[in-house]
């Protein structure tokens, strides 16, 4: 017993001695350009710049064939990042920020297929087979993969919705931005053959930091 423990821990002392000299001996130097633009581009292999992942777009962009405004998800922030490391000319004022949105699954609608969650890249929608599924909106880039894969036109890019980490105060004097209301709608809509989403007014509820700050006042505080 004792002689096959001290066999298999040689053993597996050698193959890893082995292979540490091995990645070290054979390794292949890459481009350390490709490295760095990889490591700023998200990693999420959504898709959303037409190649196959981060990593051949950051090969694109040492290459020339494509524009430092190749990530969409990234916005203007990432292509200024690039564009300095890139040493290329960019005008910050020639890309627009877009808007940050999130899938949003109509509970009615979802038949439990599992295709959205085979198509996301980032898993983030959660759920099981013939079971209802839900996105996780923390986690959601907003690439708009899973929409066309619904069967069913059950999944909408909404714009983000209203919480403490995302609603800022507005500055005096500057007419504030109207609520999403898509994303309310989009949670209370009932699924109807040829129903679309649209963009209906409907009441949306105040940011929850809004109505903390509120105070509370009552009939008999008042002089």
């Amino acid at each position: 017993m004792l002689t096959a423990i001290l066999s298999l821990t040689l053993l597996g002392a050698g193959f890893g001695l082995l292979l540490r000299l091995s990645a070290r001996w054979l390794a292949v130097e890459g481009n350390p350009l490709q490295t760095e633009l990889e490591a700023l581009l998200p990693g999420s292999q959504c898709g959303q710049c037409g190649l196959a992942g981060c990593r051949q777009a950051a090969e694109a962009l040492i290459e020339g064939t494509v524009p430092v405004t190749v990530c969409p998800p990234g916005g203007r922030a990432l292509a200024q990042t690039l564009a300095e490391t890139l040493g290329v000319p960019f005008d910050p004022a020639a890309v627009a920020d877009p808007e940050p949105r999130i899938a949003m699954i109509n509970e009615a609608a979802c038949l439990g297929c599992m295709r959205c969650i085979q198509k996301c890249s980032i898993d983030a929608i959660v759920g099981a087979n013939k079971q209802m599924h839900t996105v996780l909106n923390e986690v959601c880039n907003g690439c708009g993969s899973c929409v066309a894969e619904c069967p069913t036109g059950g999944i909408a890019l909404v714009a983000v919705p209203q919480s403490v980490e995302t609603w800022h105060w507005h500055k005096p004097g500057r007419t504030p931005p109207p609520p999403p209301a898509d994303f309310w709608h989009w949670r209370r809509l009932r699924f109807r053959p040829g129903h679309t989403l649209g963009n209906r007014p409907i009441n949306h509820p105040p940011p929850p930091a809004l109505l903390r700050a509120q105070p509370q006042t009552h009939a008999g505080d008042r002089p």
